[in-house]
């Protein structure tokens, strides 16, 4: 519950009055039986109308104070909740930022999101009643049995013996239902991430007519969920009635003693409703307790579960060193392995060659054979496990990350729009392009003319990834938002792949005509699209097969010369 007290560490305010004003509230609220004690046993049995009018005005007015109390409380309480949740969530999102591909894939979306939701929501709710609720119980419960002391003393040992009995109750259930509810969040993990995996994919799914298999699936992961929430449930529903039980078999008690004792003369009638109403507030406060106590106990499970992201390490750990040499290189891989974790055997194994400033590089190679792996050690979304990567004679393990990346534009193999403007997503590589600046970049990318002819121009409405566009069109705005920033190193991954010939070669043609020479990577599977590129790199299994020019690979190289073959002759040599 660490990240809780840090963020509540700013409302000490609000964490002080709430509890106080429960406290007022408890305290009026303990006034209550002995006013009645008094109405019974002067005005009622004295037949004093005024004392009864003046005890009934008393007692409205202890309610009305003790309402007031109660909403200056909740106030202080939602605001000291809603203002630590929302620190809270801040700081995950924060976390989740820096975390690396690695930590990402580790942790999964779906239970990123249940975290940064449902958690957090938990967590919020458990404050509030913690606030509002967990010191004004213990209060009534103490307080009332004081109370009860002062009218007969012989009813403390009764009051005692139903408090530790509940004590234990309470403390049982609590105990067990921590690592229930933890386990009910991971199945709520599950859930999130099939409903999100369908609502991603639902054209596919459809495609395939696979919906009812998608169906079990989902029942499935539900079914999972709602089996532990259940037998959590069936757990922690035994707190009301157990303490029902043990409250009222403690009413009885005051009862069979209190009895007796009004016989005798020593206890009046408005002694023992002091007594029965003492007893009440006892189990009222109780089962107000125990289920304030549930929702902790929710609360503490999900709070172990948003400390164990924070206190997961980024993978982005900056070596302090010297600046980067004069080096003509603008990247050079040296001897690079790179495993993705958990994996049985590396992705990429003995990567090494060097790539000038200016140049145009290709990367080609089958499916699977680590083309993207490649690339993407350059901004440092994962690190390699061998050996190292070096952007402008400085290991990218010395950059800041946001240092780094910003001499880089990435096109990334699934183009990505966010719902906005063609002007707003392209402010995402320069935010403060000009107009003139966007109409160039889209020019070089070859999506001028569709921008004119939508609604608007630059300030076209791009909807919920970019669905209101081909996905030609996507790829090409995804290009001119990585132009626009004119970083020194541009990765283009496949980004060409919905382009006709005739388009690509234009978008080909535009980049090497950029007037500050920015060194271009290219990743695709047509040998056309990166047959003019001053260096290719083939990769076959992991493995660097080929690195040189088209003309080079075609003679020395099997694997292109076989992928060139396949593409240009039908797969005849």
């Amino acid at each position: 519950m660490k990240p809780v007290l840090r963020f509540l560490k700013k409302y000490k305010l609000e964490c002080f009055m709430a509890p106080l004003f429960k406290l007022l509230e408890a305290c009026f609220d303990l006034l209550v039986p002995i006013v009645v004690k008094y109405i019974m046993d002067i005005g009622i049995k004295q037949r004093d109308t005024s004392y009864v009018i003046n005890g009934c005005l008393i007692l409205a007015a202890l309610g009305i104070i003790g309402l007031i109390c109660a909403l200056v409380a909740q106030y202080f309480a939602a605001k000291a909740a809603v203002g630590t949740a929302t620190g809270l969530r801040h700081a995950l999102f924060a976390h989740l930022q820096g975390f690396s591909y690695t930590e990402s894939d580790k942790l999964g979306k779906s239970s990123m999101i249940t975290r940064m939701t449902s958690d957090i929501n938990q967590l919020q709710n458990g404050v509030n009643m913690t606030l509002r609720l967990f010191l004004r119980s213990p209060i009534i419960v103490f307080g009332a049995m004081i109370m009860a002391y002062f009218i007969s003393p012989e009813s403390l040992a009764t009051f005692s013996i139903t408090i530790a009995v509940l004590a234990v109750i309470v403390f049982t259930i609590i105990l067990a239902g921590i690592p229930l509810y933890k386990k009910v969040q991971s199945k709520l993990d599950r859930v999130t991430g099939s409903v999100r995996e369908n609502l991603s994919g639902v054209r596919v799914i459809r495609a395939f007519n696979n919906e009812k298999s998608e169906i079990a699936g989902f029942m499935l992961a539900n079914n999972e969920h709602t089996d532990a929430h259940n037998f959590t449930g069936k757990i922690t529903s035994l707190m009301n009635p157990l303490t029902y039980v043990t409250v009222n078999i403690g009413i009885i008690a005051v009862i069979y003693v209190s009895s007796a004792e009004i016989n005798v003369g020593n206890m009046t009638q408005g002694d023992l409703f002091a007594l029965y109403n003492y007893m009440s507030q006892i189990l009222v406060e109780l089962v107000k307790l125990a289920n304030t106590i549930l929702l902790i106990t929710k609360a503490v499970a999900c709070g172990h579960r948003i400390q164990s992201v924070l206190d997961t390490p980024t993978g982005m750990k900056v070596e302090r060193a010297e600046c980067g040499s004069d080096s003509p290189y603008a990247v050079e891989f040296n001897n690079v392995t790179l495993q993705y974790s958990g994996a049985g055997a590396p992705s990429l194994e003995g990567i090494d060659f060097k790539v000038e400033r200016g140049s145009t590089v290709g990367i080609i190679g089958g499916t699977g054979c680590g083309k993207t792996s490649l690339v993407n050690m350059i901004p440092r979304f994962y690190d390699a496990s061998c050996g190292e990567v070096k952007v402008f004679g400085r290991n990218v393990k010395q950059y800041e990350p946001a240092d780094l990346r910003e001499q880089i534009g990435i096109v990334p193999q699934r183009a990505v729009l966010f719902k906005g403007t063609v002007r707003s997503n392209l402010a995402w590589g320069k935010a403060d392009a000009t107009d003139e600046e966007m109409w160039q970049a889209l020019e070089i990318a070859q999506a001028k003319e569709f921008v004119e002819d939508k609604e608007g121009g630059l300030d076209a409405v791009v909807e919920q990834k970019g669905r209101n566009f081909s996905g030609g069109q996507r790829q090409r705005l995804t290009i001119a938002r990585a132009i626009i920033s004119r970083a020194p190193i541009i990765i283009l991954d496949d980004s060409a792949s919905a382009l006709d010939f005739a388009t690509e070669a234009k978008l080909r043609q535009s980049l090497r005509r950029l007037d500050y020479a920015p060194t271009v990577f290219i990743i695709s599977q047509r040998t056309s699209s990166i047959s003019h590129a001053d260096k290719i790199v083939v990769l076959d299994d992991g493995e660097a097969v080929g690195i040189g020019t088209h003309q080079e690979l075609l003679e020395d190289c099997p694997v292109y010369k076989e992928i060139y073959d396949s593409q240009f002759k039908g797969g005849k040599a």
